[in-house]
């Protein structure tokens, strides 16, 4: 879910969006594609949403979308907003960057694993996948493996109090502060 201005924007499956101007009553929203989506985001003035098959849709006021041109084919799962960029991440160790949520580069992720959430905080990009892959860039285009100490399979990252807590597979939330001091202090 994604806010802006007190409009808030959800994903949904068929590439519905839903809206709301309260938080309580919900209004779907035909986003321009097909596919599933699976994340949403807010910056630069405009909602960001990805999904199956590369799908990428964007929106100035979170209820008229227009489909973008990914340039891939791959699952994007998840999709963050920091530092004036967007960063989305998916399947086959996608990831891809942008400036204005329009135009969008692939950049080297050095894995061919699921990457399934990204977050940003602390000025850091924090990206999880499968077999316990974490990826972490301090601009978006560089990216760096870091120890997770587990091969289970991460599905989401969210900042708390400058630390990353990271999802693994619908158990809870766990931290792995070792690894994300690490991280931050570099």
């Amino acid at each position: 879910m994604a806010e802006s201005r007190g409009t808030f924007v959800g994903v949904s499956s068929h590439g519905q969006l839903r809206y709301s101007t309260n938080g309580t009553a919900w209004t779907s929203t035909p986003s321009g594609t097909p596919s599933a989506l699976h994340a949403v985001t807010y910056g630069n003035g405009r909602f960001v949403a990805v999904g199956n098959e590369g799908a990428l849709v964007m929106s100035k006021d979170g209820v008229n979308w227009s489909s973008l041109n990914s340039r891939t084919d791959q699952r994007l799962r998840g999709i963050t907003f920091g530092s004036g960029i967007f960063v989305t991440v998916g399947y086959a160790g996608t990831i891809l960057t942008s400036r204005d949520g329009v135009r969008w580069k692939r950049r080297h992720s050095g894995t061919e694993l699921r990457l399934q959430g990204v977050a940003y905080g602390n000025g850091t990009f924090v990206a999880v996948g499968w077999d316990g892959l974490i990826l972490w860039s301090r601009e978006g285009s560089k990216w760096k493996r870091c120890e997770s100490g587990t091969s289970e399979h991460l599905r989401r990252v969210a900042f708390a109090n400058t630390l990353p807590a990271i999802n693994v597979l619908e158990t809870g939330l766990t931290n792995f502060n070792p690894n994300f001091y690490r991280i931050n202090s570099l």
